[in-house]
């Protein structure tokens, strides 16, 4: 009888063992909770938490993307656009990302559009139609201190596209098109005055070699 209860408590105890390891990849790290506090953040490899007591929260610490749905923003000079983007960013301290801010990948993503907003309503069209990367890069930092205290590295923001008004798409269509004809114009008109040089010197080399042979 004493024998069944020792195996039994053996066989109890080693399914307790077993039940509390955990495996941590190596692009993760396991953020401990002991009776709800916060204890340690555990490195890729085998490790073992107390079942009942601690609670482990995985973090993925590879580069991550948030893709910005389209935004309707109005330029400094009063031009409505549509742009969308995407954030790549990865977590540096897992352990702010779970404890100083809630779902941490829409918190940033919640920003961003934020920010993008703000940026655009600083800039002109034509600014931000030459400059894409520059304005980006402005996003970028302004994210990035914010993020910065949840554990979170904003590595970069790329702006996909902007989307012009239709109105706005065929003024510029047109405009394109009336620079190419006065371009050409141009460029017809000066083949033709390089035309005229070239016929005047050929009519005074002519009249030099009249003059030699008379």
């Amino acid at each position: 009888m004493i024998n069944v209860l020792v195996f039994w408590l053996f066989f109890i105890f080693i399914l307790f063992l077993i039940s509390g390891l955990r495996v941590i990849n190596e692009y993760e790290r396991g953020v401990v909770l002991t009776l709800g506090k916060y204890t340690k953040t555990l490195t890729p490899g085998l490790r073992w938490i107390l079942i009942g007591i601690q609670q482990m929260i995985k973090v993925d610490i590879r580069i991550n993307t948030v893709d910005i749905p389209r935004q309707e923003a109005i330029t400094k000079d009063n031009v409505p656009v549509g742009i969308n983007a995407v954030v790549y960013f990865r977590v540096e301290r897992a352990e702010d990302a779970i404890l100083k801010v809630k779902n941490y990948p829409y918190a940033v993503s919640q920003y961003a559009m934020a920010a993008l907003r703000d940026v655009i309503g600083g800039v002109e069209l034509d600014t931000l139609l030459a400059e894409r990367e520059r304005i980006a890069s402005e996003i970028k930092k302004i994210v990035d201190s914010e993020t910065t205290a949840w554990g979170i590295d904003v590595t970069a923001i790329k702006i996909q596209d902007i989307e012009l008004p239709a109105g706005m798409k065929r003024a510029m269509a047109a405009q394109a098109e009336s620079e190419r004809e006065k371009r050409a114009i141009i460029i017809k008109s000066e083949g033709e005055v390089k035309a005229a040089e070239n016929l005047k010197k050929a009519a005074e080399i002519l009249g030099t070699v009249r003059g030699g042979l008379s």
